[in-house]
């Protein structure tokens, strides 16, 4: 770029001079375009206020000291800016090179900031677009409202969710000649949905494209092969039409497509003829060639002729998921209740790399399948991308399993491992943790508090090994016996009678419940209040101490379970999250009290086993009573093992926060919740954290700052196409299919449950439609009259806890929190594991 000959940069040009070099100069969208320019593509002329023409005006404006000032606002510096007017020479720039396009001809203002249109920063939509402006003042104008669209409130919010400061980005103005189109749209070079990068998809509306863009409309959606082959394509409803006005401006015009045409491969009807998809498939893939990289292309067609009016890279674009075995679609099952959530780096090198699923992996591998539960998180600068399951493989060892198991179920029986001496030493060294007072630690011994707390964790692994055998040959035994006598509908009662550490919480919360419902006055109190009220309150209100105190103690019992998955660290526990525990009491409360239902049908259900009449002898029905119980201890080993699997989770976390605690007070971080953007070995590479050198301080600033912004394109990505993992079922009248887990039929309201922030919501009687459980949400069971699961199967807590309470079930729907509204009507058959809207509800539709 070349310099004026005071040696000033340039603040004026020609868009066609610049290209990806000169991103800082003139921002992402101009370096994109100019780039697209060079490469032959048809791109309207035009200019670029370069960010030294912006900078000009933010030192006339004052902005720096009032970067500075705490106070100042959005609004004070968009007025700041608008208020202080253009310098004046860059005023004169813009005129002449306005005047050199054509007198008084239509232009499009938009800006190009520095962070923008690239990898892992869209920034799409977060500045102004000014279109159809006409007229020397009125570009100098629009230019200076593009200026200050870098402090809307979205956009700042945006660049502090990315934690980009005000003085990291600065911004370029692109101006164009307009394109008056006939149709424009944009186009993606792969699907941005699966990630599939051999698709091309096109979306048109009639008119200036801006009406598809900001989602004012329908748009005709078009599916192409790469190659420009049409798959398929949608009528839009073309609800809205924007044109340009005659002396600037633009007009919206309301309209209803007379008739929409059917769609499919026929283009009779459509906005675009076989001729544009041509065209427009072309260049899609020459951009795609030569930026690299999947785009995210705006075009325009006028009068025939197609003009390309911004490309930049598409971001937050699923990693394709590759055809799974049925092994692979297995743990992709079991993993994708267990990952319901993104990972954080402290997650993945922490709790993922040594909690439940590392546990899975050994348990394969010591019974001989090598590669189950492998490297199933692929990760890109830092942040987990995509959930790819691996393709477990046998060995020779798998030989020796049958031999393994059988001695593993003799010597090791599952009543008997809550004393085995391991499960002992665990808790142990878990109260020793706990004991700690992490905040007088010196930074070695801080350290060395996770270290122990994951290490802790293969006591748990052992004994899964060991106990597992005999567990499953108790259940596999009542199976048998059950099928046998022909009563195999009784098998989920009969193994509901189980008293675990789950049903104990359970207990203990309906306690809490009764309470609540028992005193009005007590449960007014506590409606309705946040996290930050809930604790203030029961800490401050005499009236509340004795229920506080209540609440204390369920949590010192019950509070070291997980909220979100037993293998995450990042999220918070139970006992850091009270006004949860008091969200599903309130929940309880407003509901009769449930007095023992899933005991008195287990109770039913031996009764009734036993009135076989091939098990009216004692000795036989003694027989047949200790089959049960060894399974209903089977599945007790199962649910108590995970309940206690989670004993070292919060000394864990707490020490976790305790070095970002240090690590903020260094300077390397702003909170110390960023602290799960590290790394474990990046966090062990410290030697001490109130002298860190000055290097690597600023190393580790920049991988928290880089990783912060990766999430925050991905947040809205799946890791995984659910639809691999949990295939659909034809039915054309369900509205979600998956695998059926707990008998029965059940109406009502549909309430969707994404998290535990959402448990209050849940009504009495309605259908809980969620994304995954765990054993915290158990209690909600109580109220629900059934349960939609997006994953999950058969075997998974979920289902096991839905058969415990006799409530329908349908797990591994893949898309049912997608497909279902809040607060419809519904009808669950958790014997076919289908969910179809209500007949009452169809008949009002």
């Amino acid at each position: 770029m070349g310099t004026t000959t005071d040696s000033r940069p340039v603040a004026v040009a020609p868009l066609a001079e610049f290209g990806s070099a000169d991103l800082q100069a003139v921002g992402g969208k101009a370096a994109n375009l100019g780039e697209l320019m060079r490469a032959g593509l048809p791109v309207p002329d035009g200019f670029v206020l370069t960010t030294d023409a912006y900078a000009q005006a933010a030192q006339l404006a004052g902005l720096e000291a009032l970067f500075a000032e705490a106070a100042a606002t959005p609004a004070a510096l968009r007025e700041a800016i608008l208020s202080t007017g253009m310098p004046k020479d860059i005023g004169h720039a813009v005129t002449a090179a306005y005047r050199r396009l054509g007198e008084s001809v239509p232009v499009a203002v938009r800006s190009s900031a520095t962070a923008e249109d690239l990898p892992g920063a869209a920034f799409a939509g977060q500045q102004d677009t000014y279109l159809n402006v006409v007229g020397a003042e009125a570009v100098l104008d629009a230019v200076r409202r593009c200026w200050a669209s870098l402090f809307t409130d979205r956009a700042v919010d945006y660049r502090r969710q990315r934690l980009i400061t005000p003085d990291e980005v600065r911004i370029a103005v692109v101006v164009q000649v307009m394109v008056a189109s006939d149709t424009a749209g944009v186009m993606f070079t792969a699907d941005p949905l699966s990630g599939a990068r051999d698709r091309i998809l096109i979306d048109a509306g009639a008119g200036l494209g801006e009406a598809v863009v900001s989602g004012l409309v329908t748009p005709d959606h078009y599916v192409l092969e790469t190659g420009g082959k049409l798959l398929d394509w949608r009528p839009g409803r073309g609800e809205v039409v924007i044109r340009p006005r005659a002396g600037g401006g633009v007009a919206h015009t309301a309209l209803t497509r007379d008739a929409a045409p059917a769609g499919g491969t026929d283009l009779h009807g459509a906005l675009l003829t076989a001729a544009d998809l041509a065209s427009l498939a072309s260049h899609a893939r020459t951009i795609a060639k030569h930026f690299g990289r999947p785009q995210d292309i705006e075009w325009a067609i006028a009068a025939g002729k197609t003009w390309i009016v911004q490309a930049r890279p598409m971001t937050a674009l699923p990693e394709p998921t590759a055809p799974l075995g049925r092994f692979g679609r297995l743990q992709g099952a079991i993993l994708a209740e267990y990952l319901p959530v993104r990972p954080y780096p402290l997650d993945m090198t922490t709790q993922v790399a040594h909690g439940p699923a590392e546990m899975m992996r050994e348990i394969a591998h010591h019974f001989g399948l090598e590669g189950a539960f492998t490297n199933y998180l692929r990760e890109q600068e830092g942040v987990v991308v995509a959930l790819v399951p691996p393709s477990p493989r046998p060995t020779p060892r798998l030989l020796l399993t049958p031999a393994k198991l059988a001695r593993k179920a003799r010597r090791f029986k599952p009543a008997n491992w809550s004393t085995d001496p391991r499960q002992a030493a665990f808790l142990a060294e878990v109260d020793a943790l706990e004991s700690l007072e992490l905040a007088a630690l010196p930074w070695a011994t801080l350290l060395d508090v996770p270290a122990r707390a994951m290490a802790a964790e293969e006591y748990c692994r052992d004994l899964r090994i060991d106990y597992l055998p005999g567990s499953g040959l108790a259940l596999a035994r009542l199976v048998v016996l059950t099928a046998v006598l022909g009563r195999r509908k009784l098998l989920a009662d009969l193994l509901g009678g189980a008293r675990t550490r789950t049903e104990d919480s359970n207990q203990a919360l309906a306690g809490l419940a009764d309470e609540l419902r028992a005193d009005p006055q007590l449960r007014g109190a506590l409606t309705g209040l946040d996290a930050e009220q809930v604790s203030l309150a029961l800490s401050r209100d005499p009236r509340l101490a004795g229920f506080a105190a209540r609440l204390e103690a369920f949590l010192a019992e019950f509070g070291r379970r997980e909220t979100t998955s037993p293998l995450l660290v990042s999220p918070p526990t139970l006992a850091e999250s009270p006004q949860i525990v008091l969200g599903m009491a309130l929940s309880l409360a407003g509901a009769p009290a449930a007095k023992g239902a899933a005991d008195s049908r287990s109770a039913a259900a031996l009764e009734n086993l036993l009135e076989h009449r091939l098990l009216r002898g004692p000795r036989l029905a003694k027989f047949a009573r200790a089959r049960v119980q060894a399974a209903r201890e089977a599945v007790a080993f199962r649910e108590d093992t995970h309940f206690y699997f989670t004993a070292a989770l919060p000394v864990l976390r707490r020490s976790l926060l305790q070095i970002g605690a240090r690590l903020q007070k260094a300077g390397v971080l702003h909170e110390p919740e960023e602290v799960f953007h590290l790394r474990w070995e990046e966090l062990t590479g410290i030697f001490d954290a109130a002298a860190i050198p000055a290097g690597q301080a600023e190393r580790l600033r920049a991988a928290v700052g880089a990783r912060t912004a990766k999430r925050a394109e991905l947040a809205g990505v799946p890791m995984f196409d659910a639809s691999v993992f949990f295939p659909a079922a034809a039915a054309s009248d369900a509205l979600a299919t998956g695998t059926p887990a707990g008998s029965g039929t059940a109406t009502g309201i549909a309430r969707i449950i994404r998290d535990a922030a959402d448990f209050e919501r849940l009504g009495h009687g309605e259908i809980l439609v969620c994304p995954y459980t765990n054993p915290a949400w158990t209690p909600l069971f109580r109220r629900a009259a059934a349960v939609v699961v997006d994953t999950g199967s058969v075997a998974s807590h979920a289902a096991i806890v839905a058969r415990e309470y006799g409530i329908p079930a349908v797990m591994g729907t893949g898309n049912g929190t997608a497909v279902i509204s809040d607060g419809e009507q519904v009808t669950v058959d958790g014997t076919r594991g289908r969910v179809t809207r209500a007949a009452q509800a169809a008949a009002t539709a």
